[in-house]
Order: structure tokens, then C-alpha cells, then sequence
């Protein structure tokens, strides 16, 4: 259950799952996420039995996380990000849902998501996977390091960071060819920066060092602190990380291709 906990705070302690600022409770659900596809609400992940994830088994947990398929069958929206965790290995799931399983139960509906068609209908999720989901653990490279190995798992599989640093098309699906290299139109309708070692429009002016220095601290090289969904991860969970495992991420994400993508603040588009 200890190392389900350390697991849970690698994937940015799940804080989708905690209407923060409503005061919900942890992992009762209810957040909204607010996307450019409409508004999801996050669902109880509490072991509370009715309406939560108690009466799962660990093999529906399993599905759920790595095919983004409920108990009955049901295509999840690809908000929730199976698209990362199928990259988990059978381990990490088995503790994380040892620790899932200690939570407090809390009974709280889940919320209907208020999201128009056809981005609401779930028949069309099928259809979608087949074009942009690829299931499957993460295979290290042998051409690489066991640091940048350990660095890639996190960062792709459990903190799927991809998710939100990466642009989306039309259908919701990651332009691969911009891996990391930040969006206008992220969680709640912020920008989310160009993280690829790009002198210009990313990191390429800072080193590992910075990168493992914001996961803990929220802090970047000039001392403004990172806000929203990158906020709460940091202190839900990337801050409670060891610092071989934050200099193993950094080691990973400086290693990217450098793309030049500007992504424009507010102030810029006026």
C-alpha cells in the first residue's frame, strides 16, 4: 500500500479526482475539467461501493486503467488518460490499487458531463480508439539509460505529461509530431507551455537541474511559479517524488527533440 501511495503521487496524486476548490472530498470526484470539447466532471474514485470504485475487482481496475473500458463494458472518454496509464506496468496497478482500496469512502454520484455532440455520444469512442489509442506497457530502449529509461515511464505512462503538453486535433487526438511541445487550449482553457529543449519557444535555456526544481517546488528558473492543473499536480503529488525520480524525468524531457512552437499568453493576443 506504501509504494500504491508513491505510485498515486507519480501521477500528480490523481488531483482531477479532488474538486479542490469546492472543498469536495479527496477522490470523490466531481472536478470540472473544462476542455475546447465541453465540460467533464471527474468520477468518485473512493472505495465507496455504490458510487464509487469499491466493488471493482483488480481486474476491472486493470481494464479501466490501461483500456479505458468501465466494468459494464462502457468506453470511458479519453479525458480520463488511459492513453498514458496503458503504459503502466502490472505492478505499479496492483499497488495502486492496494492504496485506492485505503482511501476513505465517500458516497457522491458521479456528475453527467455537460458536452455536446458528437464529442458526448460514447458509441463514438470505439471508433476514436481505433485511431488514436495504442494500448501496451512501456518498453525501455536498450539504447538508452536506466536513468532516461526510469525518466520516459514517468513521464509518459504515470504522469502522463503528454497529455496536457501536447496539442490536439480536431478529434481530440495527439499531434505526436508536437510531443510536448505545448498548447493554446489546455485543462480549463489555459495555456500550457512548450516544454521540448527549444531555445526559443521551450526549456532549451534551462537544465535538468530547473526541470527537477519546478516538479518540487512549483518554481521556475526566474522564480514565477506554474499555476492550474500544473499547480495542483505538483502539490498533489510530483513534490512528494524522490529526487533520483524528479532528475529521471528531467533527464527524459531535456532529452526531446526541440520544436519550435510558440505558445501565446493572453497578454499577447490582445
Amino acid at each position: 500500500m506504501a509504494r500504491g501511495e508513491y505510485i498515486f503521487r507519480a501521477t500528480g496524486g490523481c488531483s482531477c479526482h479532488t474538486d479542490i476548490k469546492s472543498g469536495g472530498d479527496f477522490l470523490a470526484g466531481g472536478r470540472p475539467l473544462n476542455t475546447p470539447f465541453g465540460i467533464f466532471y471527474s468520477p468518485n474514485i473512493t472505495p465507496d461501493a455504490e458510487t464509487g470504485i469499491g466493488a471493482w475487482s483488480g481486474a476491472d481496475f486493470v481494464r479501466a486503467i490501461t483500456e479505458g473500458v468501465s466494468p459494464d463494458g462502457a468506453h470511458y472518454f479519453p479525458v480520463f488518460p488511459y492513453t498514458a496509464f496503458t503504459g503502466m506496468s502490472a505492478a505499479d496497478l496492483a499497488d495502486l490499487k492496494a492504496y485506492l482500496d485505503t482511501v476513505p469512502p465517500v458516497r457522491r454520484p458521479n456528475q453527467s458531463h455537460d458536452v455536446g455532440p458528437p464529442f458526448g455520444w460514447r458509441f463514438t469512442v470505439g471508433p476514436w480508439k481505433q485511431l488514436f489509442f495504442e494500448p501496451g506497457a512501456f518498453q525501455p530502449r536498450p539504447d538508452r539509460s536506466a536513468l532516461w529509461n526510469r525518466g520516459a515511464y514517468l513521464a509518459t505512462a504515470l504522469a502522463h505529461c503528454s497529455e496536457c503538453h501536447t496539442p490536439r486535433n480536431r478529434l481530440g487526438g495527439l499531434e505526436r509530431e508536437k510531443w510536448f511541445a505545448g498548447t493554446e487550449q489546455g485543462p480549463d482553457g489555459r495555456r500550457v507551455p512548450n516544454i521540448t529543449p527549444h531555445g526559443e519557444t521551450g526549456i532549451g535555456r534551462w537544465d535538468g537541474d530547473d526541470v527537477a526544481a519546478l516538479l518540487k517546488t512549483g518554481l521556475k528558473p526566474d522564480y514565477d511559479d506554474v499555476q492550474g492543473a500544473m499547480e495542483e499536480a505538483i502539490d498533489q503529488g510530483y513534490k512528494y517524488l524522490t529526487d533520483e525520480d524528479r532528475a529521471a524525468i528531467a533527464d527524459y524531457v531535456m532529452s526531446l527533440t526541440p520544436i519550435d512552437n510558440h505558445v501565446a499568453s493572453k497578454s499577447e493576443k490582445k
